[in-house]
């Protein structure tokens, strides 16, 4: 069952996926040509606006289970968290990085894209291994 704090979060989250809709508004001006928007925003607009939903449906589907994992500290923080810190710097790296006019390659703010893939990876690395040693230990139990 998630702790009291995991129930806030998941709560916090599922609000966040209504600006993700206001998102999705926003494409389709991009599509209809009331944004101008050139070939690379495009292409990083839908990116992002696709990991943000992505990403904050997988921070909700590991906080419903992550009080199995045989994991505290440091870590179970980093298996709860690290998800949802990649949900806000991934997309804000699609974004942020093609802002301007007719930009010809992304910006140095691409750089928020790679620090949400290694919060990703550390947080699923970390569930991932979490769960499987608290099913092990339940199953030994």
């Amino acid at each position: 069952m998630p702790s009291p704090n995991d129930l806030i979060l998941i709560g916090i989250l599922l609000l966040a996926l209504v600006t993700v809709e206001s998102g999705g508004y926003f494409l389709t001006r991009v599509v209809r040509g009331h944004v101008p928007a050139n070939r690379l925003q495009h292409g990083f607009f839908r990116a992002g606006h696709a990991h943000a939903a992505v990403l904050l449906v997988l921070s909700i589907a590991i906080l419903a289970v992550i009080s199995y994992a045989a994991l505290d500290g440091f870590w179970l923080w980093l298996a709860r968290t690290g998800v949802p810190i990649a949900a806000i710097l991934m997309p804000a790296g699609f974004f942020l990085s093609v802002l301007g006019k007719d930009p010809e390659r992304p910006n140095r703010l691409i750089v928020l894209l790679w620090l949400g893939v290694v919060s990703l990876t550390a947080a699923l690395i970390t569930a991932g291994i979490g769960l499987i040693a608290g099913g092990v230990a339940a199953l030994s139990a």
